[in-house]
């Protein structure tokens, strides 16, 4: 390296800049090089990391994978269909195929070239040699044709939506099917509690609510029929808030799911709910679906600390009055508040011991809004059955995926579980989100003396923060805020884009280093007194969900909230006064997109 710069030097026709450029180049070829070595390489760690009962191995089919990955399905000559997080090159999915059988991916493919609306299509099926898949807004299907790797056959409409997206939240598209020729989707509610306008501190919500007409419920169809739309089907069950997964129990032939829980009992109403209370409830509702069932939202929702489905407080509850909630159905159980359940699967194979034929994994992709409380969940959870119900007993199955214990930010997590599937040799295939890592989980012990001796390991696990009850007070992320603004930060604005101010990607954006927080005042001003809804652009990347207003806080309370995001996260921006949220105040004039 020295002979060349002297070499440079001497040559008086080489100019400064090549030597800038090749220390630049340099540079580049060394920060590649650790990057490199530093990237996380799952096929090489036992097990691929994960924390499995004694008996079970794991190995990771994909570190990572372009697009990164939701929910998959395992085709019977083993090819891997995804459904990917974000589109590549305007395709939706990908599929992968391991050639030479040694479970390592060789060959990935994309396909689906359709209008994806975001990052929240959720469904990858494949029914009776057709591959289902859904964006937010339609449900698709194409025929699987032997030995074709990439579906090429027509890709048909099966469901869609007919009311516009607007802004709407909880738009998701899980689907099943169940032995009688129909198919279930989900039409989610698009609100948190059907309060006008949305998410107001303190705002009694629509008695009746009118979205319950069109929307909060599941809608079953014909299978064989084509381009239906969202009133072409029966509304099978209502009251019912946000799916992200739905699954046919072929043991008792009936439908299920895992509600996930309405939001901000600690923002909306303070006067009802502590801190600890509003991280742990309410329940992810996990429910036998039958048709005809109501499960009373938005009026009602389940606290699984209590077993008792109480009134909301939109609607005249505190916490602990039940009302008309007792004749709403019950959940089967109740899960912890904010695990984001988010794929289902009774499992139906012969690899694993017997006692998970009786029972259900459910893949918790782990809590964005547990604030002040650390995040929790990150893990793949099994259920037991006895007598065709739940004990409602958690078990541990696989752990390890967010390689940290305390998460204070959901940036923290490394990977997030998220997809399950059942490949023909009765293997079970977990998808995560954040980098597309893909597992093969086998059985390869002793199937008739497994038992509670090879589940005491992960049983161990539960102690663990992510897992545990957080203690109200030692667990408290707040108890030694030092800064102005940073409690109220911490209060109402981190449980969306976190303590560390990232967000999270594809939902909150992140805080530091964006013009929208650092640059125009009046615009920042405006965000928080009336909201924000639409698509807006944060560091590149589009984000189309709702930010509720907070112009119940006092001009004094805002401008110090948002001078401690100004000057905190890398920002080194100006403070905000309290005259100048007055001002913007005063206005009373919604910042435009």
């Amino acid at each position: 390296m020295k002979s060349m710069f002297q070499h440079l030097f001497r040559d008086r026709d080489i100019k400064w800049q090549t030597l800038f450029v090749i220390l630049i180049c340099s540079a580049v070829v060394f920060t590649n090089c650790k990057k490199e070595e530093e990237e996380i390489r799952l096929d090489l760690e036992e097990n691929g990391g994960l924390l499995l009962p004694d008996g079970f191995e794991a190995v990771a089919m994909v570190n990572k994978l372009r697009g990164q990955a939701r929910h998959i399905a395992v085709r019977d000559n083993g090819d891997i269909f995804v459904k990917l997080k974000r589109g590549v090159r305007g395709h939706g999915n990908a599929v992968l195929r391991d050639t030479n059988r040694d479970d390592r991916i060789d060959i990935i493919k994309n396909f689906g070239d359709y209008e994806i609306h975001g990052r929240y299509g959720t469904a990858i099926r494949i029914h009776d040699g057709y591959l289902y898949y859904s964006s937010q807004m339609a449900v698709y299907r194409q025929k699987l044709l032997e030995n074709e790797m990439v579906p090429s056959t027509k890709m048909d409409t099966v469901v869609m939506d007919d009311h516009p997206k607007s802004n709407r939240e909880h738009i998701g598209k899980p689907i099943t099917f169940d032995n009688k020729g129909h198919i279930y989707v989900p039409f989610g509610a698009p609100s948190n509690a059907c309060q006008d306008p949305k998410r107001t501190p303190g705002a009694p919500g629509l008695d009746p609510c009118p979205q319950l007409d069109t929307f909060g419920g599941v809608w079953q169809y014909q299978l064989g029929t084509l381009n239906q739309y969202r009133t072409d089907g029966v509304k099978f069950a209502s009251g019912i808030r946000s799916l992200v997964c739905l699954e046919w129990n072929p043991n008792d032939q009936e439908l299920y799911t895992v509600q996930h829980g309405r939001d901000d009992l600690l923002r909306l109403f303070p006067e009802y709910f502590t801190p600890w209370q509003s991280a742990l409830l309410p329940a992810e509702e996990f429910m036998r679906v039958t048709e005809g069932s109501d499960f009373g939202w938005p009026y009602c929702y389940y606290d699984q600390l209590s077993e008792n489905k109480v009134l909301a407080p939109e609607y005249g509850g505190d916490g602990e009055i039940v009302g008309r909630c007792s004749t709403y159905d019950h959940p089967i159980m109740g899960f912890p508040g904010h695990w984001a359940p988010n794929d289902l699967l009774f499992y139906t194979g012969d690899q694993f011991p017997e006692r998970y034929k009786q029972g259900a994994f459910v893949a918790f992709h782990g809590s964005t809004n547990r604030a002040p409380y650390p995040q929790s969940g990150y893990i793949i959870a099994f259920v037991p059955f006895a007598d065709g119900h739940p004990t409602c007993e958690i078990e541990v199955f696989a752990d390890g995926f967010a390689r940290v214990d305390t998460i204070e930010d959901v940036s923290d997590a490394v990977f997030r579980p998220m997809g399950l599937a059942q490949g023909p040799d009765g293997s079970l295939y977990i998808a995560e989100t954040e980098h597309g890592a893909i597992w093969k989980v086998q059985f390869k012990g002793d199937k008739e003396n497994f038992g509670p001796g090879q589940l005491a390991a992960m049983e161990d696990r539960k102690k663990l923060l992510h897992i545990r009850t957080p203690h109200r007070i030692r667990d408290n992320l707040q108890k030694d805020t030092k800064y102005r603004g940073e409690f109220t930060y911490l209060t109402y604005c981190g449980t969306c884009h976190q303590s560390n101010g990232k967000g999270d990607s594809g939902r909150f954006p992140p805080l530091n280093r964006t013009p929208w927080v650092t640059g125009d005042k009046e615009r920042l001003i405006s965000v928080v007194l009336h909201g924000l809804e639409g698509k807006i652009k944060v560091k590149g990347e589009v984000y189309n969900n709702v930010m509720p207003q907070h112009s119940f806080l006092s001009d004094e309370k805002i401008a110090e909230v948002l001078t401690y995001i100004r000057k905190n996260f890398g920002n080194r921006a100006s403070e905000i006064t309290a005259n100048e949220v007055r001002k913007v105040r005063d206005m009373n004039q919604p910042f435009e997109i």
